[in-house]
């Protein structure tokens, strides 16, 4: 669960590849929303308190079990949350990229983590312990309401989830999946799937199989092109909500 030796843009490395105030450290800050609002010298100030951790594809940055102290802030590459039924099934939860955050219930409560935190790829990290950002939050307050938003807007998702796997079929629930993955800003029509088969039918609650043979039948009435490298384009948005 060791991250690399080395880090090529860290300015001050030491051991497991944490790494002390960098440009690194610079663009968690102005990446993630809860801190990008800040003044200069306010973003300076907690720079200096962020450490950086580089992961390897396959590595933990947490698992459930372990003691939850840190906020975890993604900058490069990509993280998997998910949990483990009784029986051993795996529940992908979310997928963390660029500006995404986690472990934020450690800045409430001492606990332990509930899930896993696993690198889908080689992966850069930066993390404040809990000591340090209470103190951040009684200097400026905003940031308080900004991880208020973020976990009203993570409870509205959970909500959402479960309610599709309640009363949704799974070919509405991965049409919906696909329609969220477009990006409104672009108004393009295409998307990158963020994750494997394998990842998307944990989070969606189907398996691999059937997410295939769905995409295909989408493909069938014409709905979506299927292209390399995880794209898909979406030819039919309305075709394809109303399965």
């Amino acid at each position: 669960m060791e991250g690399k030796q080395t880090h090529n843009h860290c300015n001050c490395c030491h051991a497991h590849g944490v790494c002390t105030v960098s440009a690194h450290n610079k663009s968690c800050i102005t990446l993630v929303p809860i801190f990008n609002h800040l003044e200069k010298d306010q973003m300076d100030e907690i720079m200096k308190a962020v450490k950086s951790v580089s992961y390897k594809k396959g590595e933990f940055i947490y698992s459930a079990g372990d003691q939850s102290d840190s906020l975890y802030i993604v900058s490069r590459g990509k993280i998997k949350i998910y949990r483990l039924s009784e029986s051993g099934k795996e529940q992908t939860v979310r997928i963390l990229t660029p500006g995404d955050f986690t472990g934020e219930l450690a800045l409430f409560r001492g606990s332990i983590h509930e899930s896993y935190a696993e690198a889908m790829e080689e992966t850069d990290v930066c993390l404040i312990t809990r000591s340090e950002l209470q103190d951040f939050l009684l200097k400026f307050p905003t940031i308080a309401l900004r991880i208020l938003s973020e976990f009203a807007n993570r409870l509205e998702e959970s909500e959402k989830q479960a309610a599709r796997f309640a009363t949704e079929k799974v070919e509405k629930r991965i049409a919906f999946f696909l329609e969220e993955c477009l990006d409104n800003r672009k108004k393009s029509m295409e998307l990158v799937l963020p994750m494997s088969k394998k990842d998307l039918a944990s989070y969606l609650g189907t398996t691999p199989e059937t997410i295939s043979r769905k995409l295909a039948e989408f493909e069938d009435a014409g709905y979506i092109r299927q292209l390399p490298r995880r794209k898909i384009k979406i030819l039919d948005l309305d075709g394809l909500l109303s399965v």
